[in-house]
């Protein structure tokens, strides 16, 4: 499992599972998470995710990244606050996306 990304890479990775959990990217989604990074970045993660198929891989990913690298406070955060941003960008929230907002907070806590 390669987990050797930048933090942007990470972030990126994290957003888009969350605008994936539910199994629909909304357009209000993709346009948050492209006007935090660029768009060649965003391509490449997408395609990560999408590859990565099974949630618990991309789960363990995660988990794995945030052993292996040091957040601070302020940068769990930010990533939690922008976490919310894209659960929040389509006007609604359902049960997958509370369920995984839970488990990342849980996680980044």
């Amino acid at each position: 499992m390669d987990t050797t990304w930048t933090k942007e890479e990470f972030t990126t990775y994290v957003l888009l599972f969350v605008a994936h959990c539910n199994h629909i990217e909304t357009k209000e989604e993709s346009d948050y998470i492209i006007s935090k990074i660029d768009e060649k970045l965003y391509n490449k993660v997408h395609t990560e995710i999408v590859m990565d198929g099974d949630e618990d891989i991309k789960l363990n990913k995660i988990k794995e990244y945030l052993e292996e690298n040091k957040y601070t406070e302020d940068e769990k955060k930010q990533l939690l606050s922008d976490i919310k941003d894209v659960i929040f960008a389509d006007g609604t929230v359902d049960h997958s996306e509370r369920k995984v907002f839970m488990f990342l907070k849980k996680i980044l806590d």
